[in-house]
């Protein structure tokens, strides 16, 4: 298709907006969205159509025919096309694509509540505007499927921190409800920016699934990892051994402070022991966490015997983040780091309540956390300056 109009776009839109109101919304989107990929391609190209410049980086190569759904409705697009050994794709159908992705989303949480192909397509069609045949709805489910797999078992490279994590979803299995394990793994990178680099759901946390999730990380290629933070999830620590060996491992500080509640005996001591285990979380290093380690031990010895036992045993635990930088200890203390891609699974979890088998659980999960790590990847700030001031 090619481009042969001599009028002025924006007059275009006008004219449109002008005769038939918010009914051309969707002709006035398609004039735009054309445009600003010809300017886009431009751009790419250094040049604009018959121009010619030292600059020029390759060639426009015409245009191709995309039909977007959209809540607008059917925008009949073309994409600009280039040759020349230049790369470009434009960005607003890369955003587009993103939007249509999050109406594969809404279907399959659709379907993971029982909800028929007939009643998807009738609920959409209200919702976009749009007709939806059963089949279209049950081969976007399938074209889902397809790419989150495909994110799932994506390749990987250097990842410098390791984050694991475990979340329990009801599932129905053989005739029963079980609360099956939603094992979550998410990095930070070489460039201090973070990723959910892989999920998978396992009917237990036992360390044969940590294992197993873990070697499958290793197999796509996660090298480099430096330091594991996590809460203290037994299986997890078995496996860590033999899945990474050497790797160090910082147990969540936060999980740490809720867990000595347990063994302090009376309501009126918590808040000092909360502040005592502050103050070694909080030190400037670890040989001063140390000794202000041995002195809390010291401190609750006569009056919580048991609270000065578990001080020894676990705080250690928690202190391993001191062997890193100094302006990456403070973020990766703790799991908060994945709290924010927890509380958005439970949001959109808690409305199905049970899952009807565990294919279901792994496709609304992994369409949530591809979304989560997407914005992540994109962003322009990183998580963690890897170089000093």
């Amino acid at each position: 298709m090619n481009d042969t109009t001599e009028d002025n776009p924006i007059d275009q839109i006008m004219e449109i907006l002008i005769e038939q109101g918010f009914g051309g919304m969707d002709q006035a989107m398609t004039i735009l969205i054309n445009e600003a990929m010809k300017i886009e391609r431009a751009d790419a190209l250094r040049a604009t159509a018959y121009e010619r410049t030292p600059e020029r980086q390759g060639y426009a190569n015409g245009y191709k025919p995309k039909n977007v759904k959209s809540r607008l409705g059917n925008l009949a697009l073309s994409v600009p096309q280039v040759r020349g050994g230049v790369e470009f794709y434009p960005s607003a159908l890369d955003k587009g694509e993103r939007s249509e992705r999050a109406l594969k989303l809404a279907m399959a949480e659709m379907y993971i509540q029982g909800v028929t192909t007939r009643k998807v397509s009738s609920v959409l069609e209200k919702l976009c505007g749009l007709e939806f045949s059963s089949s279209d709805v049950s081969r976007a489910s399938e074209m889902l499927d397809n790419e989150l797999q495909f994110w799932r078992n994506r390749p990987l490279g250097e990842v410098l921190y390791l984050m694991l994590d475990a979340r329990y979803e009801k599932v129905r299995m053989n005739g029963s409800v079980v609360s099956c394990a939603v094992l979550i793994a998410t990095g930070v990178l070489a460039d201090g920016k973070r990723s959910v680099l892989g999920v998978d759901v396992s009917i237990s946390e036992a360390e044969v699934h940590w294992r197993e999730f873990l070697l499958g990380l290793k197999k796509r290629g996660m090298h480099g990892v430096r330091q594991v933070t996590s809460d203290d999830h037994s299986g997890l620590r078995a496996a860590l051994p033999s899945s990474l060996p050497g790797v160090a491992w910082q147990r969540c500080q936060v999980h740490l402070q809720r867990n000595a509640t347990a063994y302090v005996p009376k309501a009126e001591m918590r808040e000092a022991v909360a502040a005592d285990i502050r103050n070694i979380f909080n030190a400037p290093n670890r040989e001063e966490a140390d000794r202000l380690l041995a002195k809390t031990i010291e401190k609750y010895s006569e009056k919580a015997g048991r609270l000065a036992v578990w001080l020894e045993e676990n705080i250690p635990d928690g202190l391993t983040v001191f062997a890193l930088p100094e302006r990456h200890q403070r973020r990766l203390r703790t799991t908060n780091m994945v709290e924010r891609q927890n509380r958005e699974i439970k949001r959109r979890t808690r409305v199905s309540g049970l899952f009807p088998n565990e294919a279901s659980l792994l496709r609304l999960v992994s369409a949530i956390l591809m979304e989560v790590s997407e914005d992540w990847e994109s962003a322009d700030k990183a998580y963690l300056k890897m170089k000093a001031d």
